[in-house]
């Protein structure tokens, strides 16, 4: 049998998820010593470290699970919906200036496989995070290709179940599924670094009846 289709972000299916909210809290991962945090997608306000409570809670019991002293790295989490906005617009840019022959709504489907549109954006949510695997130093293990690699630049070797990797970054994966899995949390198909809970993609994947996380501010953090 030919394999299931993807299930991506432009799906009406996602759209159509009713929105709740719990109320958690933004936590600032700085203040998470146990969590490692990457700057290299720091903002002056550091937006980027900020995660709801029951996100971190989870993220600490799937890093406890992690065999060989791995640990995750941890490049973004929450993103305002300015900033999901202004990345969005500017890959439907590239994506249209480097495939003038596709038609817009083609456009807008291949762009969701690497960015959200805001209306659905996991990571508005404070829900989502990207993440790879490093050893107890720091250094990034192999995961195939670099954290936040194109489809189009890696011919789709960024797609998590991808078979055009090595065998070490196909393990190095499993470890991370595995681990992240355990703990109750999906991810973005297109993306082996994009893990989520309790926002739209959670709810579709997951069969919940609506989110339990919807777009905050950063003044829900403590």
């Amino acid at each position: 049998m030919p394999p299931e289709p993807l299930v991506l972000l432009s799906d009406h299916r996602i759209d159509a998820i009713a929105l709740g909210e719990s109320d958690e809290p933004l936590v600032d991962l700085r203040r998470v010593p146990d969590l490692r945090l990457d700057s290299r997608y720091a903002d002056e306000d550091g937006a980027f470290g900020h995660l709801r409570e029951g996100v971190v809670a989870r993220l600490l019991d799937a890093q406890a699970a992690l065999p060989g002293g791995l640990r995750f790295l941890i490049t973004e989490g929450y993103r305002p919906l300015d900033r999901q906005q202004e990345i969005f617009d500017g890959y439907l840019d590239e994506l249209g200036e480097r495939y003038p022959e596709w038609d817009p709504a083609r456009v807008y489907v291949e762009a969701t496989k690497f960015v959200s549109p805001v209306h659905v954006a996991p990571h508005s949510t404070g829900g989502a995070v990207d993440l790879t695997l490093c050893d107890a130093d720091g250094t990034e293990v192999d995961m195939g290709t670099p954290l936040d690699a194109t489809p189009v630049a890696s011919a789709n070797a960024c797609f998590t179940a991808a078979d055009n990797i090595p065998d070490r970054a196909r393990r190095h994966r499993r470890t991370l599924i595995t681990a992240l899995t355990s703990v109750g949390m999906v991810n973005y198909p297109t993306e082996w670094w994009h893990w989520s809970f309790g926002e739209r993609y959670w709810a579709f994947v997951t069969g919940a009846g609506r989110t339990r996380y919807a777009p905050v501010r950063l003044a829900m953090a403590t």
